[in-house]
């Protein structure tokens, strides 16, 4: 089994960073450089921690980023990004007070707790209607996306591309058909492989699973949804047309945050862009869910066809119900001990989890397989 001194993070998030992001960003915090912090520019006499968002030297870092999430990402130059603050949480509400129209409902695919709680915000603010669920199989599943006629004449159309407690993912984004809005959010599994983001007229990520740290959210927003009213109140600061007038610089943003989501973009560029990134985490994913098929004690939560290639789950199905909790906390003592951390399932699943996301290292996931075929062969 593969060792190493530190511990291997499969932390849902906030999650692992690469080591050469953590290495500038710590430099960025002794001093920050010109020019979005490119390697060998002038230093500019201060850190990254208490420079100006209103400064050149951040500009180059805003709009930088922003640009890496065009040319990296694939978002189109149809829309614009955002980085914004308050998590997806913050999304959940934002999306039903700006998208919403008078006298038309706002339709949601329910996959899991995360789409329950965009759910739970859109309900106080007018008709809101789920079209098609997973609740029946506790979320095992992605269901088929509705056809047309289930959301026509809706605001807009809400899934959750990747659910991070259930361990599923659309294989694909779907298109809305007509002219009703697709939004997804992608917050887990953004930037992972090539994805059609254009399907998408607003789409939303918390930087802190794959992109960044927490405290950044990356929106990006088709432009002609900008320019349109929302049908009630909305607080200026919670108007998305606010913060593309300003590009992202309404209030002060998350400085360091969205220099780190900067640098996080240029080593995904660096290591071959999605195409490149998407067959490692393919290959990392693959690895994980052949052991837990080929398992007589584990099994993956996940259905064929759903499953997500940043977090696994599975629970030990193998073994007699009476036993399975305590065989999980086993498991989870001897993991800890062995240096894996962060594998506990969240308590709508149970069991274990394990998020592999862009910068987990491939060495990790083969040091869990061989962890859990020795687990199961000793017990």
């Amino acid at each position: 089994m593969a060792t190493q001194t530190k511990l291997w993070n499969f932390s849902a998030g906030p999650a692992i960073l690469p080591p050469s992001v953590f290495e500038r960003a710590a430099d960025a915090v002794r001093e920050l450089r010109a020019d979005g912090h490119a390697p060998g520019s002038p230093g500019v006499g201060m850190s990254i921690l208490e420079v100006s968002h209103r400064s050149k030297p951040y500009e180059a870092i805003t709009f930088g980023a922003e640009k890496l999430c065009h040319e990296v990402l694939g978002i189109p130059e149809t829309h614009q990004v955002l980085f914004l603050q308050g998590g997806a949480s913050l999304q959940f509400a934002m999306i039903p007070m700006n998208l919403r129209e008078a006298g038309k409902r706002a339709c949601y695919v329910d996959t899991g707790v995360w789409s329950q709680k965009a759910i739970a915000e859109s309900q106080p603010l007018g008709e809101t209607q789920v079209i098609a669920s997973s609740a029946a199989t506790n979320y095992d599943r992605i269901p088929a996306f509705p056809g047309g006629e289930a959301y026509a004449g809706a605001s807009y159309v809400h899934i959750t591309t990747n659910n991070t407690i259930f361990g599923t993912e659309y294989e694909s984004i779907p298109r809305a058909e007509g002219d009703v809005p697709l939004v997804i959010d992608f917050s887990s599994h953004a930037g992972s492989r090539p994805m059609a983001l254009e399907n998408a007229a607003l789409g939303y990520a918390g930087a802190q699973k794959n992109l960044g740290p927490s405290g950044v959210t990356l929106v990006y927003i088709r432009k002609d949804l900008l320019a349109k009213k929302p049908a009630g109140h909305v607080p200026v600061i919670l108007r998305y047309a606010t913060h593309a007038k300003e590009p992202s610089l309404y209030n002060t943003p998350n400085t360091f945050g969205v220099l780190v989501l900067k640098l996080v973009l240029e080593w995904m560029r660096d290591e071959g862009g999605l195409a490149a990134i998407g067959e490692r985490n393919d290959r990392k994913a693959g690895k994980l869910y052949a052991a837990l098929d080929a398992s007589a004690l584990f099994q993956p939560h996940a259905q064929p066809g759903s499953r997500s290639r940043m977090n696994v789950t599975w629970t030990a199905a193998g073994a007699p119900e009476a036993e399975r909790e305590a065989i999980t906390n086993k498991f989870l003592k001897e993991a800890q001990a062995a240096g894996f951390d962060g594998l506990k399932g969240h308590r709508s699943v149970g069991g274990l989890r394990a998020s592999i996301y862009n910068a987990f290292p491939e060495a990790g996931v083969d040091a869990l397989v061989d962890f859990i075929n020795e687990f199961e062969r000793k017990l």
